[in-house]
């Protein structure tokens, strides 16, 4: 596919104006990497479209995604560009109140997700539509595609016992949907009474992943550099809680993993177990200059993902982590809480979103034997999420 053939759903909005942008109090979620394909803002985008844009909403990392993971918090500011307020959405709040909301008609949400549960800005617009819902203000995503495509659901979905902000809807951990598919899930799945509609995408369709698109990436958060970091991430993710780095501090977040403890040749038989398809572990050594083992080497691995289409981003995140116990069971730690928000629960626990999970990993339970046992669940996710769906195969 080439660009010229795809419409982002702040393009379509911009190219047929709808009667109530010219009329309506408008309030956008956005950040920087909201663009169009010639990497014009979204917000200039609105205006030169005759939109009165009112108040900026930002999420996790902050408006310019500046800010570092896990609480790391954005103060409330004004863009200096355009003059209007930027309430922060990942610091004293985590969803606006009645009062950032009561000066607009029509908050717009167009956000760069990608495609796993625990990416925050999917909770960031459900608890948007939440408020929204509460304050009578219509929502209207504008869409962009799913960079590790659409076709491919894994893992299993989350326990309510575990919502928090790494995870508040039922979902598995790949959940195969636009923002904007999400939202409509959100709408009819979930029970949030939100007035929404989306502005779909034109020229995408489920089977393609970022490069069809033939747009350029901008990172729609700090250690998100590359379209390829999104497609290893369901599983890499994991590692936040642990105390094995995922490569923040490295040029490469979530293509390394590694510790001072780490012995890959040992890691790399014990992975043998599993069945992983579509992707080649290289061993290296990696230094942090940031974050966990700052300053030391780390022994490790880079991921190459040889088969987009075979990887199973989940599936390998569960075999590391399995065979970290198993290899290095002294040595190898879940981190202790608290980790976004939560204050209780291991971290680990909230990412793989039930408890159970990583009881039955320390016992040893075959990653295939988890696989299956979650396969009712995912196939009946897929079905209620039929409806939802606005793309093609």
């Amino acid at each position: 596919m080439k660009s010229s053939e795809l419409r982002l759903g702040c393009e379509v909005l911009a190219q047929k104006p709808p009667s109530w942008l010219r009329s309506a109090r408008l309030g956008l979620l956005a950040n920087q990497a909201s663009v169009s394909q010639s990497l014009l803002g979204v917000p200039d985008l609105l205006m030169d479209a005759g939109g009165a844009l009112k108040v900026l909403f930002s999420p996790q990392h902050g408006f310019y995604g500046e800010k570092q993971a896990n609480m790391k918090e954005s103060d409330d500011g004004w863009d200096a560009t355009h003059g209007i307020r930027v309430w922060s959405l990942y610091g004293n709040v985590r969803q606006p109140t009645s009062e950032m909301l009561e000066g607009i008609d029509v908050l717009l949400i167009d956000l760069q997700d990608v495609g796993t549960r625990v990416y925050t800005y999917g909770v960031t617009m459900g608890l948007c539509m939440e408020a929204a819902a509460r304050s009578g203000v219509k929502v209207v995503v504008l869409d962009r595609p799913n960079p590790i495509g659409g076709m491919h659901q894994e893992g299993n979905l989350l326990r309510d016992d575990h919502r928090s902000f790494v995870g508040r809807y039922p979902l598995p951990m790949r959940h195969g949907l636009t923002l904007g598919e999400l939202a409509r899930y959100i709408v009819s799945r979930c029970g949030i009474p939100c007035d929404l509609d989306v502005i779909p995408l034109q020229g995408w369709n489920r089977r393609d992943f970022f490069p069809e698109t033939g747009m350029q990436w901008v990172y729609p958060s700090p250690n998100m550099p590359s379209w390829e970091t999104a497609l290893v991430y369901p599983g890499m993710v994991l590692l936040e809680g642990t105390n094995v780095s995922e490569g923040r501090g490295t040029t490469l977040p979530f293509h390394l993993f590694g510790a001072p403890f780490l012995d890959p040749k040992k890691i790399g038989q014990c992975l043998k177990k599993t069945e992983l398809e579509g992707v080649v572990l290289r061993p290296v050594c990696f230094e942090p200059v940031f974050d966990k083992w700052q300053g030391e080497i780390c022994y490790g691995f880079q991921i190459h993902v040889t088969d987009r289409d075979r990887f199973r981003p989940y599936r390998l995140g569960l075999a590391l982590l399995q065979a970290f116990v198993q290899v290095h069971g002294e040595q190898f730690l879940w981190l202790p809480p608290p980790y976004e928000y939560e204050w209780e629960k291991l971290p680990i626990d909230i990412l793989l979103g039930d408890g159970i999970l990583r009881q039955q990993l320390e016992a040893g339970k075959a990653i295939l034997e988890l696989e299956a046992d979650w396969s009712d669940e995912l196939d009946t996710y897929w079905t209620d999420c039929q409806d939802c769906l606005l793309y093609a195969p």
